[in-house]
């Protein structure tokens, strides 16, 4: 008897980095498992700083996070639920590794939810990093994905692939997760004034534009303007992936700690260039700190800046093709310049993918979507149209009934308004003013 295997389907390659994907990357494995991730290894905050500190190694903390959400939904929720563990934010130091020189003990009772088979893997790459552990490493809020990672990572004599690989197995990832290059670096930025910020960790609170961003060998701290910066190559498994794509996409995501600086490698706007397939531009549809001061078409102008920089040949149409965006309900700051973006070439596709009263949250706990507050909800069903599981729900009250019932919602500025039409053909109008006041 022959099992047939459904296809992987389409190759949709991202830039990426940061959390702002991980729903979406959830969502994706319903329609291919043949998603690739291309994330940044730069940051330099939180648990990272005290891994890059310690073994001054790539950051793996996003690495990690999109490996657990492409995880096959059949994974034992312990194995993720320990994947996903940190330890405390505040304690004593010797404490807390003392207690992760108790967890690589087989009889430890953090392995009883595991089945032993996933319980050994992880133990043993627990065993890497506590080999290597030094004695006055921070371990508050250490992930243990993180841990497992960096300890596989040296181990494997710094070398990303096997860890990986045995990692996606192990959580049946379906689709590939990689760091753009295998490289110890740092994110570093020229603002408006002139002054310097070295350390992704940094971005969140800028003030000003952003004037020239690159990577630098520097540690976070250096406030210095003689930085020197480099260009590490994108790695030839990035290349092979970004050659072979159906689609390369600059998805939502923090605009230069997530998405820019996926493109500073050297070789990263050729391969773009290269590449036969639609490329598209996913904006962030609401605020964000990065983008200061920068328009929809501002930012489109910077990503291909930094492409053309590596591939000077290349024009707009090789690079982007299409930006992806939601006129009704997203805020794009500028407003959408319809006509300068046609203007160099690029489409807009406009579809209705957000909450207008960005309500829905994905709840960092149980990684479920949840609405931050329901008394503020229009009842407007944008969120049960775009999410691709049929996981959202919403109660109106009016009941459809079968088939020929039929309801359509009719968007205005501060208000919406249901036209209800019942299985016997008659006909109900209810309106609904916004309660949200800005």
């Amino acid at each position: 008897m022959s099992v047939l295997l459904p296809a992987l389907g389409p190759r949709l390659v991202f830039f990426t980095g940061g959390t702002a994907l991980r729903g979406l990357s959830r969502s994706l494995t319903r329609y291919t498992h043949n998603s690739v991730h291309l994330v940044t290894p730069f940051d330099s905050g939180g648990s990272s700083a005290a891994l890059r500190e310690a073994f001054a190694l790539p950051a793996v903390g996003d690495i990690r996070n999109r490996l657990a959400a492409l995880a096959d939904s059949m994974i034992p929720q312990s194995v993720l639920d320990f994947w996903e563990m940190r330890l405390p934010a505040e304690g004593d130091s010797e404490a807390l590794r003392a207690r992760l020189r108790a967890m690589g003990s087989a009889g430890h009772p953090c392995w009883r939810p595991l089945p032993s088979v996933m319980a050994d893997v992880m133990r043993v790459h627990l065993g890497y990093f506590l080999e290597r552990m030094p004695d006055d490493f921070r371990p508050q809020k250490a992930s243990m994905g993180n841990l497992l990672l960096a300890g596989g990572y040296l181990h494997f004599q710094r070398n990303f692939t096997p860890v990986l690989s045995l990692f996606s197995r192990l959580l049946q990832v379906h689709g590939v997760v990689l760091p753009i290059v295998n490289a110890c670096l740092h994110l570093a930025a020229e603002l408006a004034d002139g002054s310097v910020l070295v350390g992704q960790h940094h971005f969140c609170r800028l003030t000003q534009p952003v004037r020239r961003l690159y990577l630098t060998v520097h540690e976070p701290g250096r406030t210095s303007t003689a930085l020197t910066p480099c260009r590490p190559p994108l790695s030839a498994t990035a290349a092979t992936y970004l050659q072979s794509a159906g689609a390369i996409c600059y998805p939502m995501g923090s605009f230069y700690t997530s998405v820019l600086s996926n493109l500073l490698p050297d070789g990263v706007g050729r391969a773009v260039a290269a590449a036969r397939c639609p490329k598209i531009y996913i904006p962030n549809s609401g605020k964000d700190t990065e983008a200061q001061g920068l328009t929809l078409t501002a930012q489109v102008d910077m990503l291909l800046r930094h492409l053309q920089q590596d591939a000077p040949q290349a024009g707009p149409g090789d690079l982007l093709h299409a930006v992806l965006l939601d006129s009704r309900h997203g805020r794009y700051p500028g407003g959408i310049e319809w006509k300068e973006l046609e203007r160099r070439g690029i489409e807009v596709v406009d579809r209705e993918m957000v909450c207008p009263g960005d309500l829905m949250m994905l709840d960092p706990e149980t990684g479920k979507a949840r609405c931050r507050a329901t008394g503020e909800c229009w009842d407007c069903m944008s969120c049960i149209k775009v999410c691709p599981t049929g996981a959202l729900q919403t109660r109106m009250p009016y009941q459809l009934g079968y088939y020929k019932a039929s309801l359509r919602p009719i968007m205005g500025k501060d208000c919406i308004t249901w036209k209800c039409r019942d299985i016997d053909g008659n006909e109900y109008t209810y309106k609904y003013v916004n309660r949200i006041r800005h």
